[in-house]
This record gives structure tokens, sequence and C-alpha cells, in this order.
């Protein structure tokens, strides 16, 4: 079924105002011009893994599940995982992060927004809330869609692949972990969403 609502999630210190979140809005402007209904939200995530996740469930609540889909990037691209095994919809991960608990540990303490001077504190209880909040052995890999950077500089590349093994991937030789060629990507992306 086509997706009618459509979630982006951004990565950690970034926001709707990166650029990968630009051009998705670009592309779901032009296809709501061209007569599609299509709701799309990109909310500023909260520092806390837990609150983020809270919110977006309740943002979802009023979203009928079955026409939605959801697309994230890095952090966003886990807690898309973490929403599609507890919802059901499906999602497309851009570069996701596999295990955020592990990763962001050693980013305990102030950090700075990548899109603006904004400044957030990040806490301790905060990678206990990624752990407590990773799904086990993902199901229905089918609704996955995975675009994976060899070149990814922040999250090896094997460990992405093994995570989404089974459902459909687009393995990048090179690129980075911004996926600086997205534009090479969105209509894969789109495509496996059924919003051609």
């Amino acid at each position: 079924m086509t997706p009618t609502h459509l979630l982006y999630l951004h990565g950690f210190r970034s926001s709707p105002l990166s650029t990968k979140a630009g051009q998705v809005a670009a592309r779901v402007e032009r296809l709501q011009a061209s007569g599609q209904t299509l709701h799309w939200h990109c909310p500023q995530l909260p520092p806390s893994p837990a609150q983020a996740v809270r919110e977006l469930l309740a943002r979802l609540a009023d979203w009928p599940l079955e026409r939605s889909a959801i697309l994230g990037s890095s952090l966003g691209g886990f807690y898309a995982t973490v929403l599609a095994e507890r919802l059901g919809c499906p999602a497309v991960v851009l570069n996701p992060a596999v295990d955020p608990a592990r990763d962001l540990a050693r980013h305990i303490g102030e950090q700075r927004a990548w899109h603006s001077e904004e400044r957030f504190y990040f806490r301790p209880e905060y990678v206990d809330e990624l752990r407590a909040l990773t799904p086990g052995r993902l199901t229905r890999l089918e609704r996955y869609f995975a675009v994976i950077a060899k070149g990814d500089e922040l999250l090896d590349w094997r460990e992405m692949a093994a995570r989404y093994r089974g459902a459909p991937q687009r393995v990048i030789d090179g690129s980075d972990h911004a996926l600086s060629d997205f534009p090479a990507h969105i209509d894969a992306v789109f495509a496996f969403l059924g919003l051609g």
C-alpha cells in the first residue's frame, strides 16, 4: 500500500536542517505538487533516546500505520528500526547506527548541534536508554531497505550489512557517513517505499 505519511528521523547532533532532510523534503514537496497525498513530519529529536521514542510513538498514534513509513539516518536509523519493530511500518535506514549505546558512550558530556550554535548535554543515562531500546533479532526483514556506505568514517559498514542481512540493501563503494551522494540514491529510497 502506498504510504500517505512519512516520518524522517535525523542523526546524533543533527536536525531537520540537515542536507538529507532537505533533499527528502524537496522530494516530498514535488510529490505533493503532483497530487500525491503525503503527510511529512521531520521533528527535532531530544537528546534523551527514551523521550525521543515516547514523543515519536505519541505522534504516530494518530497516523494510519498501514499507510505510514519511516526514513532514518544514523541514530535516526536506529530509532526507525525501533519503531518499525514495534509498529510494523516499513523503514529505510541510511548508514544506520547498529549499537549506539556502545558508540555514543564516548560522547557523554556537552555537545554542539551541527546546524546551529545550540548545545545540549548527552547524559550517561542516555546510554542506558539506548541499550534498553535496542531491538533483538529483526523481524520481517522485507520491510527494511538499508543504504550503507563502505566509506562511512564513523560506523562499520560490515556491521550495518550484517544487522540488516536478509533485507534489501544498497551497499555503496565509497561515499561517507553523511551520504554526500544521497541524490544518487534517493530514487531507490522512494521506489522502495512505493513513492515513485
